[in-house]
């Protein structure tokens, strides 16, 4: 099956990870290594009420990643597994500057 996570930053610059040979991530790793990323990234919640869903913690986490954590061969990699395993979809497409997750 095809894997495959994107991210969409300011200036059209877009980073894509192909999951196909990667070793799959389980559903509560992938949301744990968020979590972590999350707190280390110095992430703030979307909403308001301060709730935090996956999506938005995927999108906190590419935003703060930036062009520099993206481009880390070995964070990268680990972001793009989390994300598809966290949010449990083969395509996620992150696009930071319209602050959506598709699948």
């Amino acid at each position: 099956m095809h894997s495959e996570v994107s991210v969409r930053l300011a200036g059209h610059q877009e980073f894509r990870f192909d999951l196909k040979s990667a070793e799959p991530m389980g559903h509560e790793a992938g949301r744990r290594w968020l979590d972590e990323q999350f707190i280390a990234l110095d992430c703030e919640p979307l909403r308001a009420s301060g709730k935090v869903l996956l999506a938005d913690k995927v999108l906190t986490v590419a935003r703060a990643a930036g062009a520099p954590l993206l481009a880390d061969p070995d964070w990268s990699l680990n972001f793009a597994r989390a994300a598809s395993a966290a949010l449990a979809k083969p395509v996620v497409r992150v696009d930071v500057p319209g602050m959506a997750v598709t699948f």
